[in-house]
């Protein structure tokens, strides 16, 4: 998909191929267009009739395509209500629908006439380019027959007096991001192992000058005493890698925001072996480490005034003689012992080594997302990802940024009442803390590899990805995460 701007005034004076496009306007609650008022030409009459006849319904977001007869602007004319944006979730909702109609329009190109969208509120334009490009996602893959794929392939933004262009990159910006996301969740196990993130984040660091990756290998991870992080890996054939990205946008005096993914490519739960049902969806166990890489791209191709730090903690949890045990005891890259108690709670052994590694940087937060607990699911469904953070400020600015994004996170605690739980009789920590409250405890188990930094743990279980007809990885918390680092960058 190709995004562009236009002048409403050079749109008009009709110099394209009118028969391969589509107009894309918008209407208020009273019937009144938001845009250029192009009177007594075929797009008016075409707009009049579809009002008059109430084939729009009366809802934000509703939508109606009709033809376009003698028209040398378009082919078709697609009407979209534009009634609330007061707030976030309204907003959203429009310009979901907006993405969504956009979409399976016919043709090749759509004007999208924005010119007084902001009218409503300043940040639609750049909500609906994202919504377009997260509507226009196909993963075919591995589809020997691809199925059949919208024609649409390019958006024109059409632009009065106030300039769209912030709007449109950073709108496109977010919205490949989250794509970029979405295909690495949706990869298979077999093909999106460590070696292969490894690969991609050589090749997206290529893409920008901005960026730099750095690829730690097991036999390193050994030697910096990471002995959490290698014992979940210790079961498969495929070699654990610690992957870093670096983007330097900043002055070299900034402190780096340090992100971190979980990014378990495969999770059998190993010795604690998974039930076989649903397991082949522990693929997208590694959907933090996605994040990581969707939120470097936008932040590289935004250009961001920000010196920000993407770590990917990646390995492969799979069950074999050699593989680590129930009752082992490991001694992190802290210090502290871990006695396993179970083997599929590996989520947090790969990070707790990652957190650690990453306060050798002096960073000036960090932030790790990952799909750590089915108990996050059983307390906050698919709605909302589970927010716990050491800082009151950086928990207060993720939660502003999800709400206005509508990628929405909600707090939870990090008392010390849960980090009882963790108690072991044989080591430091046991690695679960029971059957009650899974979410607290393993955030709890975090943060005792946590000093001194201000630090946030989003567990994206419940949101990383979609079951059922519509499988398939989200991108959150993307556009949380980007929104978060905009507003830094200010």
């Amino acid at each position: 998909m190709r995004f562009t701007l236009l002048d409403t005034t050079e749109f008009e004076a009709g110099s394209h191929d009118s028969s391969k496009a589509s107009l894309a306007v918008f209407v208020d609650q009273n019937n009144q267009l938001l845009g250029s008022d192009a009177s007594d030409s075929a797009e008016a009459n075409t707009l009049q009739a579809v009002l008059d006849k109430d084939m729009l319904k009366k809802a934000n977001g509703s939508t109606c395509l009709a033809p376009l007869l003698d028209s040398s602007l378009a082919s078709h004319l697609l009407v979209i209500r534009a009634t609330e944006a007061d707030n976030p979730e309204q907003r959203q909702k429009l310009a979901n629908a907006t993405g969504k109609a956009v979409g399976a329009l016919p043709g090749k190109v759509c004007y999208l006439d924005a010119s007084h969208l902001v009218d409503l509120h300043a940040e639609l334009p750049q909500l609906i380019v994202t919504a377009i490009c997260k509507a226009s996602y196909r993963f075919h893959e591995f589809k020997s027959v691809k199925k059949t794929v919208p024609s649409l392939e390019q958006v024109t933004l059409l632009q009065g007096a106030i300039d769209l262009s912030v709007a449109l990159k950073r709108g496109e910006a977010i919205g490949r991001a989250v794509n970029l996301t979405r295909t690495l969740g949706n990869r298979p196990g077999n093909h999106c192992t460590p070696s292969h993130l490894a690969d991609e984040a050589l090749a997206l660091a290529e893409g920008y000058s901005e960026l730099s990756t750095e690829i730690r290998e097991e036999a390193e991870l050994k030697q910096m005493g990471m002995g959490a992080f290698l014992s979940v890996t210790a079961g498969t054939s495929e070699p654990a890698k610690l992957i870093e990205l670096h983007y330097r946008g900043g002055s070299s005096k900034d402190k780096p925001l340090v992100l971190i993914g979980k990014g378990v490519t495969f999770d059998s739960g190993g010795i604690s072996l998974k039930p076989g049902a649903g397991m082949d969806e522990m693929k997208f166990d590694m959907c933090g480490a996605a994040t990581v890489f969707g939120v470097m791209q936008a932040v590289a191709e935004l250009g961001l005034p920000l010196n920000v730090t993407g770590l990917i903690a990646a390995a492969e949890n799979m069950p074999a003689g050699n593989a680590t045990k129930p009752g082992d005891i490991v001694t992190s890259m802290s210090g502290k012992t871990i006695e396993i108690l179970n083997t599929d709670a590996e989520g947090r052994l790969v990070l707790c080594d990652t957190l650690t590694y990453a306060q050798e940087m002096d960073p000036a937060l960090m932030i790790d997302m990952a799909t750590l607990t089915g108990a996050c699911i059983v307390a906050l469904g698919a709605h909302a990802q589970a927010l716990y953070s050491n800082s009151d400020e950086l928990a207060d600015a993720l939660l502003d940024a999800g709400t206005q994004m509508h990628d929405r996170a909600w707090r939870m605690p990090l008392w010390k009442d849960y980090t009882k739980q963790l108690e072991s009789r044989f080591a430091d920590y046991g690695n679960i803390g029971g059957s009650k409250a899974g979410s607290v405890t393993a955030a709890c188990f975090l943060q005792e590899f946590v000093e001194g930094v201000d630090w946030a743990h989003l567990d994206i279980a419940g949101t990383a990805w979609l079951q059922g007809a519509n499988k398939g990885a989200t991108g959150r918390p993307v556009e949380l995460l980007v929104r978060f680092l905009l507003d830094r960058a200010v």
